[in-house]
């Protein structure tokens, strides 16, 4: 069942020391689910000129549950290091750990945005790609595997896209294979054009919408005249 809707923003930024842009996501629960269950939740990671991610904040309410989560990163020649903090109502502190890796690490919505930089134009059908999200006191194994080409329609609008399923392994997710779906356009700027997530009441999707000063043309979309 549809559980709710999600916004991302990608924009120039400079509010976090070092950083250049960010990339946000709201999330919110439908009508139908706020009556039970209702889920109000922002992400935002901020990346230098480089497109490195250096700090992420998740703010969570979700029913009775309310938390900041805040992921400082620092990296190393061999390894990356990630400060977990976790602040619950009062200021209570209850995750205060360094996380260590020397994989390639993010945090849970830079997991979504990883495969733009794939080549797509080598993609093979079984293709697999591997990294870590850093989430609590957890570094979390994430694999994307590569489907197929797919078109996906939105309104008036057909986007080329590529399919990737994506394995989250993680209590969060209602089902760790195949906990997230993403299609992205085949063009050059590689947009996410569709996403899709199970959560344990439900499933949220993402759609594009609109973007501007793009690199490329967004050539995936075909407007469909009725």
């Amino acid at each position: 069942m549809f559980a709710g809707d999600a916004t991302f923003n990608y924009k120039p930024d400079r509010s976090v020391t070092g950083a250049s842009s960010s990339l946000s996501m709201s999330f919110k629960t439908s009508k139908f689910f706020d009556t039970f269950f209702k889920m109000r939740d922002t992400l935002e990671g901020f990346y230098n000129h480089d497109n490195t991610l250096i700090y992420s904040i998740q703010r969570t309410n979700e029913g009775n549950y309310s938390a900041i989560d805040e992921l400082t990163f620092n990296y190393g020649v061999e390894k990356t290091s990630v400060h977990s903090k976790r602040i619950r109502p009062t200021n209570r502190v209850t995750i205060d750990t360094i996380l260590t890796t020397a994989d390639n690490v993010t945090d849970m919505l830079g997991v979504f945005f990883y495969m733009r930089g794939v080549n797509r134009k080598i993609l093979k059908p079984g293709d697999i790609f591997t990294l870590t999200a850093a989430f609590g006191r957890d570094l979390v194994k994430v694999q994307f595997i590569y489907q197929n080409q797919a078109i996906v329609e939105r309104g008036n609008v057909k986007y080329n896209t590529h399919y990737f399923k994506i394995d989250i392994f993680d209590d969060a997710f209602e089902s760790m294979k195949t906990a997230a779906e993403i299609w992205i356009g085949d063009d050059d700027n590689f947009l996410p054009i569709k996403l899709r997530t199970k959560l344990k009441i439900g499933y949220a999707e993402v759609y594009y919408k609109n973007s501007s000063s793009l690199a490329h043309p967004l050539s995936c979309s075909i407007v469909v005249k009725k």
